[in-house]
């Protein structure tokens, strides 16, 4: 890593690989299903999916090999803890360092690397969500620069939630906001995930390589 310290995390805190396979009929190919908490990395002409509301995602690629992988995460609420060692910014770095090795095992170059990042929505009506949403924004836009890999699309931040398809083989990105939520599945992963990041300690070295 860059001018970051070593992220720990305890076999009870593991950023998932997901498994939510299915069949896309509209982009008639396969896709993954990312939910809160997981990754995904491919080297196969697949799309993968996520739908976020104060979370972010970073959709991150090799330009020239065409391998790439997205997650989705939030940061936990710290007690006022600040800057890049706090505990929650450790679990952000985390989840991005997890993504990132995944990419490089699987031979992606990290002067290719480029991201797309989404997210970060005020999705409740209350100053602790916006702020929750500001925070992981913050805390993806500072975390990239600090590894220099550049951002070449965002879209972040607002009041709505998004879905966003990501294509990996050719680094395209569709997003589409979303006025209404027809339930509170969304918003009920992410207290769930929020509430299991709380449970969990900080432990054991992640270290980026490649």
């Amino acid at each position: 890593m860059r001018g970051r310290p070593p992220v720990y995390a305890d076999a009870g805190y593991v950023e998932h690989l997901a498994t939510n396979r299915y069949f896309d009929r509209t982009f008639g190919c396969d896709a993954v299903k990312v939910l809160p908490g997981e990754y995904f990395v491919t080297t196969s002409d697949i799309v993968l999916v996520t739908v976020l509301g104060s979370c972010v995602t970073a959709c991150v690629r090799d330009r020239d090999k065409g391998l790439g992988g997205m997650n989705h995460f939030m940061l936990p609420e710290n007690g006022g803890e600040a800057g890049v060692l706090s505990s929650s910014a450790r679990y952000g770095a985390y989840a991005m360092e997890v993504l990132l090795n995944h990419l490089l095992k699987l031979g992606a170059r990290r002067s290719s690397l480029e991201a797309k990042v989404f997210g970060g929505g005020k999705v409740l009506a209350s100053l602790a969500q916006a702020q929750v949403g500001e925070k992981n924004v913050d805390f993806v836009l500072d975390y990239l620069q600090t590894e220099r890999i550049p951002i070449v699309a965002q879209d972040l931040l607002d009041i709505y939630p998004r879905k966003v398809y990501f294509f990996p083989l050719s680094g395209r990105v569709m997003m589409k906001k979303l006025v209404r939520v027809k339930n509170d599945t969304l918003i009920a992963r992410e207290r769930e995930y929020e509430a299991r990041l709380r449970r969990d300690n900080v432990q054991g070295d992640v270290e980026l390589f490649g």
